[in-house]
């Protein structure tokens, strides 16, 4: 039996590497898949493919996410379609103006967090009345990103995104506490996509030296960590996964694959958290905290 076999999954953002890579690891896993994009044409080449290479039962779903009652005819269609849904992973999101904050367009910087944040917590929201589908636990994965636990100067609008998508998913997963929903983030790692080569074409002088040289390196990589971010998304999607909840997970970074020996010990810690650092935490003396 597969990880994800006779599991239901919504995927967002699938025509983009990183979505794309995740819906093919959800179907190789045996999931039933809705994919969703901006672009037709390519969103049901992707759907044809899935479906030929991994004898998947996949749907093509276009929509705007920046239109309220798409993404509510969005999860419509997992309803309509399956009759409820197991999986949502929320992998849409725009890089949005790269440059310092005081130079953004505010119209700009407006729509990347309201794609890249507001239209996931508007998915959560339509979709968490869908699961669970067959009895088992709900899961919703939210994509992190560049920025989410550090500053990321030249990209304030995406950080500012994600970093309140992380919050938000840590928040939901108390929400629901004993529920049988799994909320988490993951940290995709470097990832050869339309964002990194944004990047490039920014240039070092509006994005960075730093930024500018990492996108080049990711670009130049033989591999990067799409496959290991989609097999990390199965994994906290599948049993394995269970009772895993409330964290941000890296795919490049953590062991992944043992957190199934420690759910126990990570319920009630800070641990793959957002937190704020005391001084104490650093070995700082006279810490009055």
């Amino acid at each position: 039996m597969t990880p994800l076999e006779g599991r239901t999954a919504l995927v967002t953002g699938a025509t983009g590497a990183l979505g794309a890579a995740i819906a093919h690891a959800g179907a190789h896993a045996g999931a039933r898949l809705l994919v969703s994009g901006r672009q037709p044409d390519a969103l049901a080449a992707l759907a044809r493919t899935l479906s030929t290479q991994h004898r998947a039962d996949v749907v093509a779903a276009p929509c705007d996410l920046s239109s309220g009652d798409e993404v509510r005819k969005l999860a419509d269609a997992a309803h309509a379609r399956f009759g409820g849904l197991d999986i949502l992973v929320n992998a849409a999101a725009v890089l949005g103006p790269i440059g310092p904050s005081w130079d953004n367009d505010p119209t700009e910087w407006d729509r990347t967090v309201h794609i890249t944040l507001c239209a996931a917590v508007q998915l959560c929201q339509r979709c968490l009345p869908l699961m669970p589908l067959a009895g088992g636990r709900g899961k919703i994965i939210n994509i992190s990103g560049g920025g989410a636990t550090s500053p990321r100067p030249g990209f304030s609008a995406y950080a500012a995104a994600k970093t309140a998508l992380v919050r938000f998913s840590e928040t939901l997963a108390a929400e629901l506490g004993e529920r049988p929903i799994d909320v988490n983030c993951v940290a995709p790692g470097f990832v050869k996509s339309a964002m990194t080569r944004a990047v490039i074409e920014a240039g070092p002088a509006r994005a960075g030296r730093d930024e500018y040289e990492k996108a080049v390196a990711t670009a130049d990589a033989a591999t990067d960590d799409a496959p290991r971010a989609a097999a990390l998304c199965v994994f906290l999607a599948s049993a394995a996964g269970d009772g895993i909840t409330g964290r941000l997970i890296s795919a490049h970074w953590d062991p992944w694959a043992l957190l199934g020996e420690h759910r126990a010990d990570l319920q009630g810690t800070d641990v793959y958290t957002l937190r704020r650092i005391l001084p104490r935490d650093r070995g700082f003396e006279g810490d009055p905290s």
